[in-house]
């Protein structure tokens, strides 16, 4: 048997959406676009909802549309993918690496200690679908005058107090990569409550131009426009954004199917002697992005070996994520390895494994079968 890590469920009704949206005469940043990005917002109560080419564009935009730049530090966790680093990076700003907690989200306590004069912003990232302590994060935010940018690439359907993650920070980002609970292939969106965060965003993801394509050419002079701000082209086309309609019909299906399959692989390991399954007390507000285990010495082998003896029996897993602090990029650093403990330590114990909305019981059961087989 084959298991994957993830597939993607793209349905007749996505196909045929798609087929649809590629008769349109406006294949790019059109009403199609529109249409998700009101979507969206009902579903975040938020504001205003801005579709980009990407979650780490998402990122990107934020920070530029909220003034950090050169010479501004941004705290973000250390076990998180590259792109929430390199979007500071791109920003002119610095990346200030942060350790984690036991739920492997940013440690508020460790975030208020890292705090400098050149702090300007947080991007908290919901790690594996479960919210960050927002509670937390945002009063140390509002106390020292910080920016939040919610990195929600895992974590579309995520609530904390009854909230939707994405709306307790200036804006919100999401990635909907092929492998997250909702797809559009590559694409992302901004949610935010301020009309002037939105109407900046809208400009700078659109070469900085004050009027999109969509309001010039319901005019008879389509050429006038301004540009007062130097921009970006980080749009998201039609035919993305009506795959990505189409997927929100299905969201809470979806996430539904995960939590389930989720608590599947719960039930079946959690008296098993050295594995540790997530930490379910908030599981109404995890939307299971990754099912990640920690592999303890008590199982009497390697996380890196079970990994391998899975491999050769057709079941894919990974390690989410390589701490930030050991790429090379970060190297000649000042911050030093003996601050991030709890990054290097679930680097070196955690797992993922297989996960995905249509992920059978029988599936489940070989991973299982082939995973407790190991343990010596």
């Amino acid at each position: 048997m084959k298991i994957p890590l993830f597939i993607p469920w793209i349905s007749n009704d996505d196909l045929n959406s798609i087929s649809s949206a590629l008769k349109s005469p406006q294949l790019t940043d059109g009403p199609i676009l529109r249409k998700f990005e009101s979507q969206f917002s009902k579903l975040t109560k938020s504001k205003f909802a801005i579709g980009v080419s990407n979650g780490t564009e998402a990122l990107h935009l934020s920070l530029v549309a909220l003034g950090i730049g050169k010479g501004d530090e941004v705290i973000i966790p250390d076990m998180t993918f590259i792109a929430t680093s390199n979007a500071v990076v791109l920003s002119g700003a610095k990346p200030i690496l942060v350790d984690i907690d036991s739920s492997l989200n940013i440690s508020p306590d460790l975030i208020q200690k890292n705090i400098t004069k050149k702090t300007k912003a947080i991007i908290p990232v919901h790690f594996a679908g479960l919210s960050c302590n927002m509670k937390k994060i945002t009063q140390i935010a509002k106390k020292h005058n910080l920016k939040v940018i919610e990195d929600c690439a895992h974590s579309i359907g995520t609530y904390f107090d009854k909230k939707h993650v994405g709306t307790f920070g200036n804006t919100g980002c999401f990635s909907f990569y092929p492998t997250k609970n909702i797809t559009t292939i590559e694409g992302g969106m901004i949610i935010t409550n301020s009309k002037v965060t939105a109407k900046k965003l809208q400009s700078l993801r659109n070469h900085g131009l004050s009027r999109t394509l969509l309001q010039r050419n319901k005019t008879d002079v389509p050429w006038e426009y301004d540009v007062e701000i130097p921009g970006f082209n980080f749009r998201l086309d039609e035919i993305r954004a009506t795959l990505g309609i189409s997927q929100l019909k299905r969201l809470k299906t979806m996430n539904s199917m995960r939590k389930n399959a989720a608590k599947y692989y719960s039930q079946k390991l959690k008296n098993t002697r050295g594995i540790e399954i997530p930490n379910i007390f908030n599981v109404k507000n995890h939307v299971y992005h990754l099912y990640v285990i920690r592999i303890k010495p008590e199982f009497g082998i390697s996380r890196n070996l079970i990994h391998k003896k899975l491999f050769k029996k057709g079941i894919h897993t990974t390690v989410h994520y390589k701490p930030l602090h050991m790429f090379s990029f970060f190297k000649n650093s000042t911050q030093k390895n003996n601050q991030f403990p709890n990054s290097l330590n679930a680097f070196n114990e955690c797992l993922s494994l297989p996960l995905y909305p249509k992920i059978t019981h029988s599936q489940q059961d070989y991973v299982i079968d082939n995973l407790l087989k190991l343990q010596k």
